[in-house]
């Protein structure tokens, strides 16, 4: 029902800029009708009706740019008011011996491509009534000089073209509106597919974080008791990065079933995560610029985002020879700017970046990583492009609203 609104909105917005072509015929018809033909046509019932249809547009106008998305029944008003006009113009200029009187199907025309069917219905009878209204009361035209057949045929002419135009102008703002909505219902299934991946994930992660709790916490044990057993120097450096890898490992399991709190949700430090990150991939080279205040705390889904994009950054870069990856962060309002460089192969511009669940081009890949934060920036508001880097490598640029967070303790 909403897509049906938006789509009577923007065909109330077509018959606008219908309407004001209609003024602009009528006129130069009544213009050409009286001063080029001489025809005695009563002048005050034809100017008050092009008048009347012109501060009915200018209502018609200030509807569509209000909030608020139109109805079948309004639209039907609005085109039961068109009816009604040229049905009295046609009536007052020969009834329905007017060339123009074909235009009567053009309301039907346009009521089937975007009316319900009993809509569509009910602007057929108004035309119906105002055709035979007109045959039925219309006034026949004046003698004039001009041969009657060929005052005939120069209004079928004219006719002609006015339907042509018409009709080409509404097909063309059908059709664009209607790849639009194709395109919209792509992305739309696409999420879809991505968001039941995204889901099944989440679930089998819950299951394997329950798995993996009691495993790493042996493991801590272990860690613990070889730690204390008289190890050599080289061998206890060893031992405490591993202590320091099994605990993130521990605290990435115990944050799946943190609780979440949709008021003021749990946040983590940025500085936090980033050393966290350089623990785990100690041979790459992060170099940071921006400035970004002390201490300052993000939403964990923010957290997730940076480790996902720096681990694709250093994966890329390794892949390539390079143990560098660059990052830049900075406040921008109430929003996070951030651009993470690598120094890759890069990727091909001409074709469009569309990160796939469990889809990766890296070997070794799960293909999580990307669509992951794709999922992350859209439900946070906020926007991620990708474009080539200066000279080589790739830049992931993004944007996210930062909100309020509770800082969880250390």
């Amino acid at each position: 029902m909403p897509r049906m609104q938006a789509s009577l909105t923007q065909f109330l917005a077509t018959l606008c800029s219908l309407r004001w072509i209609a003024v602009i015929g009528q006129s130069l018809t009544i213009l050409a009708a009286t001063g080029w033909l001489h025809m005695p046509l009563p002048p005050l019932p034809l100017w008050g009706a092009v008048a009347l249809l012109a501060l009915f547009n200018l209502y018609a106008l200030g509807r569509v740019r209000r909030a608020g998305e139109a109805t079948a029944p309004e639209a039907f008003a609005h085109m039961l008011v068109d009816i009604a006009i040229l049905g009295w113009l046609v009536g007052w200029t020969g009834g329905i011996g007017n060339p123009f009187a074909s235009l009567f199907l053009l309301p039907i025309a346009l009521a089937a491509q975007s009316l319900p069917l009993r809509w569509t219905l009910a602007v057929t009878g108004a035309s119906l009534l105002a055709y035979a209204l007109a045959g039925a009361l219309g006034r026949p035209l004046p003698a004039t000089h001009t041969d009657a057949f060929d005052l005939h045929l120069l209004g079928m002419i004219a006719n002609f073209l006015v339907s042509v135009g018409v009709a080409a102008y509404f097909l063309t703002r059908l059709a664009q509106a209607r790849d639009r909505r194709e395109r919209e219902l792509a992305t739309m299934r696409e999420r879809f597919t991505r968001d039941e991946g995204i889901l099944a994930l989440a679930t089998h992660a819950a299951s394997v974080a329950h798995e993996l709790n009691t495993p790493l916490a042996t493991l801590t044990l272990l860690i613990d008791d070889l730690a204390d057993s008289g190890l050599p120097p080289a061998l206890r450096d060893d031992v405490e990065a591993m202590r320091g890898l099994v605990g993130t490992c521990r605290d990435r399991v115990r944050e799946l079933a943190h609780p979440a709190d949709l008021a003021r949700p749990a946040g983590i430090r940025l500085d936090q995560v980033l050393s966290h990150w350089q623990l785990v991939r100690p041979a790459i080279e992060l170099q940071r610029s921006g400035r970004t205040p002390p201490g300052l705390a993000v939403q964990r889904p923010v957290g997730h985002l940076l480790l996902v994009l720096l681990n694709n950054a250093a994966d890329a870069s390794e892949h390539a020879g390079h143990k560098r990856v660059d990052l830049s962060l900075r406040l921008d309002g109430e929003a996070l700017v951030g651009e993470i460089r690598d120094y890759g192969g890069g990727f091909d511009a001409q074709r469009a970046f569309l990160p796939v669940l469990f889809r990766s081009t890296k070997p070794d890949g799960l293909g999580v990583g990307l669509a992951l934060s794709h999922a992350t920036i859209e439900r946070l508001g906020g926007e991620l492009t990708v474009a080539p880097a200066a000279g080589t490598g790739t830049a992931v640029r993004f944007r996210v609203p930062l909100t309020e967070t509770a800082e969880d303790a250390p």
